[in-house]
């Protein structure tokens, strides 16, 4: 239950949190005075959660096989659309204001905003929708007690993610409306670096390459993602603290006494609200570090399988590498060392062939995970068409020769990689 409760809030947060502030800085008017390009944001969401949804049957029925292909626009659109809302919700500011004098402005940003909030939540229903698989483990009946515990954990993540952004938006007010606009902006940033990290991702080796320096920082911003999304709900701290600070400040220069109730009693909904909204904070860095932490295992590598080695040449049959899952194999180097190197068959029938060890993370090694090959120190899913190539986290490329049963690997090729394992 804690494994599905911490794996799916910060799926849902960050979209949650992202919608909360676009809805309550681009409100204006009621009735025949809204802007009917205000209805986009709805609609937004419903296009993306529909969309996410069939793509994620679809995919299920392996109608679609790669995901990566759909979501390069996909993420391509979130991190545009992201900027677009950014720079209008700091060209608009006062919406009131800017729907009297400039209305075509609030259009403009309530266009960007639906746009963000429909590419935003496919995305994110793609994510919450893999964990539905770890439901019932493998050799497991279903509508056991634990089955039923992870369904409820599922829930309660999705539930926490929708309470936090509630919290936050009740938390505005036109008196604080400049906080919480810095705090919504950053919020804002902070989620399109999210949906940047996910793009170059899917983008790293197949269409760009990174220098080291860039790769550290996707590696960094994959590695922290739960960092970044505390850091995008606890921003709104900012109008938190002004709430509390204005409400204190008001004085009831009233001799009516029920006046003199009223904003009383408005004061301790707004401290109310406030408290509420630190505990909700605090849970949630308390779930994505205890919690996350609770629920890590070390992982540990697969057993070395057996192979021919004969008058220097490593020899592997190709019936025992060819279901498309990942093999690992021990060799002994001329100088003593221990080496591992690793086949995967990929799509079109090609092989992968490396060590178990890459330039940047070294001899950590390379585990198989929900049909990812990923790499065990920095957590990195290597792009399956990539392994075999040099470059970022990709496995260290080995020479071999295929003939139509084996795969062979000349011992003296592996000897020269011997340091990598050093």
């Amino acid at each position: 239950m804690l494994e599905q409760f911490v794996t799916v809030l910060p799926a849902v947060l960050p979209m949650a949190l992202a919608i909360m502030c676009m809805s309550a800085l681009l409100q204006v008017g009621e009735g025949k005075t809204k802007p009917i390009t205000a209805r986009l944001r709805g609609i937004g969401c419903l296009i993306g959660i529909s969309a996410g949804l069939i793509f994620s049957t679809l995919r299920a029925l392996a109608i679609f096989n790669q995901r990566t292909f759909f979501m390069y626009p996909v993420l391509l659109c979130c991190v545009l659309a992201d900027i677009a809302v950014i720079i209008m919700l700091v060209v608009v500011r006062n919406v009131e204001s800017t729907w009297n004098k400039k209305p075509f402005l609030v259009h403009i940003a309530n266009v960007a905003a639906g746009i963000a909030i429909a590419a935003g939540s496919f995305n994110a229903v793609t994510v919450i929708v893999l964990q539905l698989t770890i439901f019932v483990q493998p050799g497991e009946t279903p509508f056991t007690s634990d089955m039923l515990l992870r369904v409820l954990g599922f829930l309660l993540g999705i539930i926490a993610a929708i309470v936090i952004a509630y919290l936050c938006k009740m938390i505005y007010a036109e008196q604080i409306r400049k906080s919480f606009m810095i705090a919504a902006i950053a919020s804002l940033v902070v989620l399109c670096i999210e949906h940047l990290t996910s793009l170059l991702q899917v983008m790293q080796f197949s269409i760009i390459l990174l220098n080291n320096t860039l790769f550290k920082l996707l590696v960094w911003s994959i590695n922290n993602t739960n960092t970044l999304i505390q850091i995008q709900t606890w921003v709104f701290i900012l109008p938190v603290i002004t709430s509390c600070i204005v409400g204190f400040k008001k004085t009831a220069d009233v001799e009516n006494f029920a006046q003199t109730r009223a904003i009383r009693a408005r004061k301790h909904r707004a401290v109310t609200r406030c408290v509420a909204a630190i505990v909700a904070f605090i849970c949630l860095t308390l779930a994505l570090s205890v919690g996350v932490a609770a629920t890590k295992t070390e992982i540990v590598l697969s057993d070395p399988e057996p192979y021919s080695l004969k008058n220097g040449v490593a020899t592997i049959k190709l019936s025992q590498v060819d279901d498309g899952h990942l093999h690992r194999f021990e060799y002994k180097a001329k100088d003593g060392t221990m080496m591992r190197f690793i086949i995967i068959k990929k799509q079109g029938g090609a092989y992968g062939v490396g060590l178990d060890a890459c330039e940047n993370c070294g001899d950590a090694g390379y585990y198989e995970k929900d049909g990812k090959i990923i790499c065990k120190k920095c957590d990195v899913a290597i792009n399956l068409a990539t392994i075999g190539f040099k470059g970022g986290c990709n496995p260290v490329p080995v020479n071999y020769e295929m003939s139509t049963k084996a795969i062979t690997i000349a011992a003296s090729d592996l000897d020269a990689l011997s340091a990598h394992f050093k």
